[in-house]
């Protein structure tokens, strides 16, 4: 049975890509394009009966030309986006068909995600409701002001979000509809707002969003690393619960 559809968000302006040829979810990166290989993690799994791509109406023609074919083999619908990540979300949930139970949204420029990460996220939000992958922070932590150090954050409890992000689908659908001008950065803030609880599913920093040029350079290597089923077991608070055995 089919539980979950997918939103891929590719509809952001690369601003930070610096690339005058290609916006990241549409760069090569060992052999074919980023958000490609971001589809692949979902198309084929068998608790995923629907893909929706996300894209900007300016890259509408572009896109077409160049994916329409992939799009025609791997069954995935398209819409075009709004001004802000919320926004593009947004309209393509009003795509979501109503057999599905959760809805995931992905970003479209994170390549390099493993099967046994969204296996533990899909769990985990079927267990809490929403669930999102993250990675804790391990850096020291310097909040900046005008080129200077003002002040070493504690990193204790801090987290760094990444995607997949995974949620009942009536829970989005009615925080996006109570949202009003509020702009969450991902998912995971909307629901906060609305004081729902999310749980948090360990993954890895090579669960990373293509954001510069260089990043390419580094999914490569994080493509080939990627953990497979057979080499990690489920360490969430949920790894014991009847979706394992």
């Amino acid at each position: 049975m089919t539980l979950f559809a997918v939103i891929l968000a590719a509809a952001g302006k690369s601003s930070r890509f610096k690339d005058t040829q290609f916006k990241k979810a549409f760069a090569p990166l060992d052999g074919k394009a980023v958000w490609l290989h971001s589809v692949d993690h979902f198309v084929n799994r068998a608790d995923v009966g629907q893909v929706i791509v996300a894209i900007a109406a300016e890259d509408r023609q572009e896109f077409m030309e160049r994916f329409g074919a992939n799009i025609a083999v791997l069954g995935i619908e398209v819409v075009l986006g709004g001004e802000t990540r919320a926004d593009t979300v947004q309209r393509a949930l009003a795509k979501v068909r109503d057999e599905f139970e959760y809805v995931v949204v992905h970003d479209a420029a994170r390549p390099c995600v493993a099967a046994v990460w969204i296996d533990e996220v899909f769990a985990a939000a079927q267990k809490v409701g929403a669930a999102i992958l993250a990675n804790p922070i391990v850096g020291t932590i310097k909040r900046v002001d005008g080129g200077r150090i003002r002040e070493t954050v504690s990193r204790d409890g801090l987290w760094e979000a990444q995607t997949p992000q995974v949620f009942r689908l009536k829970l989005l659908l009615d925080a996006y509809a109570k949202r009003g001008d509020f702009h969450p950065t991902d998912e995971a803030q909307l629901i906060e707002h609305f004081d729902g609880e999310v749980a948090i599913v360990t993954a890895s920093a090579a669960n990373l969003k293509i954001t510069t040029k260089e990043d390419l350079a580094l999914a490569k290597y994080a493509l080939q690393a990627l953990p497979k089923p057979k080499e990690i077991l489920p360490s969430h608070p949920f790894a014991d619960d009847d979706l394992w055995r």
